[in-house]
């Protein structure tokens, strides 16, 4: 079993930064793909960024230039520093991590979530 744990949402004023973490935990071979997304109320869920094993980003055209996704590998974590925060922002926040795990015989790739951290971009 995979679980993700999530922190660092809260209430930010608009302009304001947060950074949030996220770190998977459990029988894990390997942690490929890692990244974010949001739902909004009365929206459906959308990407925010994403980072490979590798290190290579993608960001929705709305967060570019003032998101920044990383992670650390030898910790199964990932972040998203969130600068210049606007209220449009204000959403529910999931990490994603797409998981390799061995058995005896074979391996295996799984999607997990995590439980979301509430941002709120508000004065």
């Amino acid at each position: 079993q995979v679980q993700l744990v999530e922190s660092g949402g809260g209430l930010v004023q608009p302009g304001g930064s947060l950074r949030l973490s996220c770190a998977a935990s459990g029988s894990i071979f390997r942690v490929n793909t890692m990244g974010w997304y949001r739902q909004a109320p009365g929206k459906e869920r959308e990407l925010v960024a994403t980072i490979t094993s590798g290190g290579r980003t993608n960001y929705t055209d709305s967060v570019k230039g003032r998101f920044t996704v990383s992670r650390d590998n030898a910790k199964n974590t990932v972040y998203l520093e969130m600068n210049s925060l606007k209220p449009e922002d204000t959403a529910v926040y999931y990490c994603n991590a797409d998981v390799t795990i061995a058995t005896m015989s074979a391996l295996y790739e799984y999607d997990y979530w995590g439980q979301g951290t509430q941002v709120t971009v508000s004065s």
